[in-house]
């Protein structure tokens, strides 16, 4: 927990950050509305005798007691999916439409990926990519568990993604949940800062560079893609969108986002970056009692 300090002068009221990060996550789920709907899965909650706390933000989202999350029957059905509630922010605010090409850049094990293929009513194209063969085997059974139908799957290092397998043509949306150092998560992983250092910091944002910047480049002029991480580290959040200003032609807008949050820092550690990361959110936890997160939205073209 040691390493968070280096964030203390970014964060307004670090002890009550420091003191969430401590607490155990709540657990939550999201409804899949491909199945079924929002209401029809609280009826069949209650009929379990399962307590459900909807996430004011997100009328999908239930907080549930713990150890309920999964064990219940409409969980098994497919009408519900594991997913922790800051985990739901970039497909909404990515807001895919039915009938759109749609590109998930990093997407095992699938929470995401679902989601959006929930967003877009199953219909379109939604193509999930990521280069590790065993968490595609999750991502595939979470798909076929919720009924998904209109996702391709392919395992490839996303910063050579091929548009070749799709007719060549760019896509409408991108996602790109990128792999980080995953600071964001110690309140369901409290190991998940043992092995952090400095060197694998700026090592993995050089991967998360090359995958944004593929994202940009497969997506239509116009189009939308967003980045997100579960990290509060700069260098793979600001950082990162500074350099793919610099090198592709995008720009980031501002969109909202009912949670609670600060904006993206201007400046870190003697690096200053295009005062457009302004409009980035970071989500802290002692701010909504949920995991860190960090999310931008890009627009494509001049």
């Amino acid at each position: 927990m040691a390493v968070l300090d280096r964030y203390e002068s970014l964060i307004d009221d670090y002890g009550a950050f420091r003191a969430a990060c401590e607490r155990p996550l709540p657990s939550v789920v999201r409804v899949n509305t491909i199945k079924t709907t929002v209401e029809r899965a609280r009826r069949a909650l209650a009929a379990s005798d399962v307590e459900t706390d909807p996430v004011d933000w997100h009328s999908g989202l239930f907080r549930l007691p713990s150890d309920s999350a999964g064990a219940n029957w409409p969980y098994f059905h497919g009408w519900l999916h594991g997913q922790e509630e800051v985990s739901a922010v970039p497909a909404t605010v990515l807001d895919p439409a039915p009938g759109e090409r749609v590109w998930d850049a990093c997407a095992a094990p699938g929470s995401k990926t679902t989601q959006l293929a929930a967003l877009m009513d199953d219909a379109g194209l939604l193509v999930a990519t990521d280069n590790n063969l065993g968490r595609l085997s999750a991502l595939r059974s979470n798909a076929e568990r919720l009924g998904v139908t209109n996702l391709a799957v392919t395992n490839e290092d996303a910063r050579t993604f091929s548009l070749a397998p799709f007719d060549g043509e760019p896509f409408d949306r991108a996602l790109v949940d990128v792999p980080c150092s995953c600071e964001g998560t110690i309140r369901k992983n409290p190991d998940a800062l043992d092995d952090w250092s400095i060197d694998h910091v700026r090592g993995i944002a050089g991967v998360q560079k090359g995958i944004l910047r593929r994202a940009v480049q497969a997506t239509r002029p116009g189009g939308t893609v967003v980045y997100s991480t579960c990290t509060f580290a700069p260098e793979e959040n600001e950082a990162v969108l500074d350099h793919v200003l610099d090198a592709e032609t995008c720009r980031l807008v501002d969109y909202d986002l009912p949670l609670d949050h600060s904006p993206g820092v201007a400046a870190w550690d003697g690096a200053t970056f295009d005062p457009a990361v302004g409009k980035t959110k970071r989500i802290y936890p002692h701010q909504n009692d949920t995991g860190g997160f960090f999310c931008a939205k890009l627009e494509v073209g001049g």
